[in-house]
């Protein structure tokens, strides 16, 4: 610093390029991608399990192997269904085998036909389940703001053919969900929700899974409640409730009398076990994920061309996801690249739902089109990167994530000369 005083004019701003030239190599070397040692051994996984107090979960294991009634609806899957219900507060709850199974069967149950509008932006389990059971799949834009399904883009694609809309609650964050009930009613269609990312989240007060004629959940391992592989189908109509248990379980009615054409959809015991575990730490699970989302928002959200998606005040979410937004020409560095440092830092960001369904096959090839009227998705699916948040994750290693995506950012050119 003493020679630094005495330089003056050119040669003392020689040497601070000297310096800053120096500091972005020490922070490149740093930095795992370019060799360096990664920050997470092992490493961190968007969407991982949320176990819940094991030995509870083993004292029901121990149960249902004693009692030796592993499927079929048992005492596990009853009780699952009932907390369920008492937590949404909806009429019926049927506990399913997967969602990709509960939206199949929902969408059979209810008589859909032809056309079916569904989100490209999501999962796309939500367009298969469509197309495996014969209906023809038309894909909406999205809303830039928060990710679901654009009501006005739907409006623009009903046609005679038209018979259902398929919403999803991406992230977790509600749809549009009045505007969808307006449109469905005054063009007479049905309308459901795909709330996989959904469970516990309010809309306005109201616990989803009490929209449109139906709602389905996911709890898959990935998911803020898990059991272990498993969904429920959601709904306030007691009739479809009552033909859906019927077509989860080939059609029986009683011991041996089908009755009419079904499939088997059954969520077994064990799953129904880890589902009830899981649910009892719902509270403690919500409140970790909001603390380190939290976390999150506070260290990102001055963050040059990084934008992190928020909630709604009017709604309550389950703080499941985290979601980041990367503008390239603002943080001049596009979404690949970050999520490729990040991945060699031990920090496996994804790029959901990249590059969308209506790109995947067999929809690229039928509809190649899509892309013309789905640029908010083509946006999205070029922007979008969602990073790790569980109950596992400690709050000081979501500040060392924070640490290497603002490297990534303020040291955006010379990383990416290099």
């Amino acid at each position: 610093m003493r020679v630094a005083r005495r330089l003056t004019g050119s040669h003392n701003e020689a040497y601070s390029v000297l310096l800053k030239n120096l500091k972005e190599k020490e922070i490149q070397e740093e930095l795992a991608i370019f060799g360096g040692r990664p920050k997470f051994d092992p490493p961190l996984h968007v969407g991982r399990p949320n176990l819940g107090n094991r030995e509870r979960l083993f004292e029901r294991m121990t149960s249902l192997l004693d009692r030796r009634q592993l499927s079929n609806n048992g005492p596990f899957v009853q009780e699952f269904e009932k907390r369920i219900r008492e937590k949404t507060g909806v009429t019926n709850c049927i506990a399913v085998v997967n969602a990709t199974i509960a939206l199949e069967v929902t969408a059979k149950a209810m008589g859909f036909k032809g056309e079916v509008i569904v989100p490209s932006f999501t999962f796309v389990a939500t367009a298969h389940a469509m197309r495996w059971i014969g209906l023809d799949v038309v894909f909406a834009d999205m809303l830039p703001d928060d990710h679901t399904i654009d009501p006005a883009s739907v409006a623009k694609l009903i046609t005679p053919r038209t018979t259902a809309i398929v919403a999803t609650h991406v992230w977790g964050k509600p749809c549009r969900i009045m505007e969808l009930t307006a449109l469905a009613k005054r063009h007479n269609l049905h309308l459901i929700f795909d709330a996989a990312h959904a469970f516990g989240v309010k809309y306005n007060g109201t616990n989803i899974g009490h929209f449109g004629t139906a709602e389905i959940f996911s709890f898959h391992a990935t998911k803020h409640i898990n059991s272990f592989e498993g969904g429920a189908i959601c709904t306030n109509d007691d009739q479809l409730a009552a033909k859906i248990r019927l077509m989860i379980n080939f059609g029986f009615s009683g011991y041996d009398n089908v009755v009419c054409l079904g499939t088997n959809g059954k969520m077994h015991e064990a799953s129904a076990a880890m589902g009830l575990t899981s649910l009892e730490s719902f509270d403690e699970t919500t409140n970790k994920n909001k603390r380190t989302s939290q976390v999150y928002e506070r260290e990102l959200r001055c963050l040059h061309g990084i934008r992190v998606l928020t909630h709604e005040p009017t709604n309550e979410p389950n703080y499941h996801y985290v979601v980041l937004e990367v503008n390239p020409y603002k943080a001049q560095i596009n979404r690949d690249q970050l999520c490729d440092i990040l991945v060699a830092e031990g920090v496996f960001a994804r790029k959901y739902f990249w590059p969308g369904a209506h790109r995947a096959m067999p929809y690229r090839d039928e509809q190649p089109e899509a892309d013309t009227h789905l640029p908010v998705v083509g946006m999205l699916s070029a922007r979008v990167l969602v990073l790790p948040n569980s109950a596992n994750l400690d709050e000081r290693d979501v500040s060392t994530i924070c640490g290497i995506i603002k490297h990534a950012v303020h040291n955006a050119a010379s990383i990416k000369e290099r």
